[in-house]
C-alpha cells in the first residue's frame, strides 16, 4: 500500500511541477518585440556604417596613389 501511495505522490508532484513550468512561460509582449526591432535596426545601421567606412578608406588609399 505504501508503494502505491509513494507512486501517487510522485505523479502528483511531477504534474504540479509541469504545470508550474508551463504557467511561468512568458509570452513576448509589445515592449520586447519593439526592443528586438530596435536591435535589428541598430545592427543593420552598424553594418552600413562599416561599409561606408571601408569605402572611405579605399577612396583615401586610391587618392594617395
Amino acid at each position: 500500500m505504501n508503494q502505491y501511495k509513494n507512486t501517487a505522490i510522485a505523479v502528483v508532484v511531477t504534474g504540479m511541477l509541469a504545470l508550474a513550468l508551463v504557467g511561468c512561460e512568458k509570452k513576448e509582449g509589445p515592449a520586447e518585440r519593439a526592443g528586438k526591432e530596435v536591435d535589428k535596426t541598430m545592427s543593420k545601421a552598424g553594418e552600413q556604417i562599416e561599409k561606408a567606412g571601408e569605402k572611405i578608406e579605399n577612396t583615401a588609399k586610391d587618392a594617395q596613389k
